[in-house]
């Protein structure tokens, strides 16, 4: 026999014994293998299908938000917030409602909402979004430290100049001139020439640093 029939004799023998030492561990590997292959490729499908499902009954709860459905409303916000509160739609749906709540002066529901939607929040632009929301409420509440509180917790930058207006509101409500001034000018500041909120907040300083008008009558004497 050949040197070289003789390695690869020698070589196929290798072969065939380290396939009976080994064949069974490599069979169940493959075997897991495919198993997780199938297994991540299921996740993927039910991850996909449970955002569709989210989807549609967040359009539900849309119809019912603009038909003024208050029943359907209440079933699909509760089907949205028990079974689909780790999708976006569920905090849309809370903030949607809450909406529709400020809109007829439902004011406690609303800010329920927006705390459900705040607290279920994953990207922070939203959760910051919904804080504003909620400090609105809280501050149309008169619970104006309640408020101010909330406001703490947006990240400096996100929605500054409207955080600052917030800010000025609230200690209005307080009672705080000066504060509430400092507030205004800070949104100001923060806003651009043209940003149409502008003249609103210009109003609210103005109104501030108006003088008291002078009394009249007996007592001006």
């Amino acid at each position: 026999m050949a040197f070289e029939d003789y390695d690869e004799y020698e070589q196929g023998e290798a072969v065939r014994k380290w396939i009976r030492e080994n064949g069974i561990a490599v069979a169940v590997g493959v075997v897991l293998a495919l198993l997780l292959i199938f297994g991540w490729r299921q996740w993927q499908a039910h991850k996909t299908s449970h955002r569709v499902q989210a989807a549609s009954q967040f359009a539900v709860l849309q119809q019912a938000v603009q038909g003024s459905d208050k029943q359907a409303m209440a079933a699909a916000l509760g089907d949205l917030q028990k079974n689909f509160a780790d999708t976006p739609y569920a905090a849309f749906g809370s903030a949607a409602v809450a909406e529709f709540d400020v809109g007829n002066d439902d004011l406690k529901p609303a800010a329920q909402n927006l705390q459900w939607a705040m607290a279920h929040s994953k990207q922070p632009a939203l959760k910051s979004l919904f804080t504003l929301r909620l400090a609105r409420v809280w501050i149309a509440e008169g619970q104006a430290k309640q408020a101010l509180a909330a406001l703490d917790g947006v990240p400096a930058g996100d929605y500054g100049a409207i955080v600052a207006e917030l800010r000025g509101d609230a200690q209005l409500k307080l009672g705080k001139s000066d504060a509430a001034r400092t507030a205004y000018q800070q949104a100001l500041a923060k806003l651009d020439q043209a940003a149409p909120q502008r003249n609103a907040v210009q109003m609210k300083l103005d109104n501030l640093t108006q003088p008291a008008a002078a009394p009249t009558g007996k007592h001006a004497q």
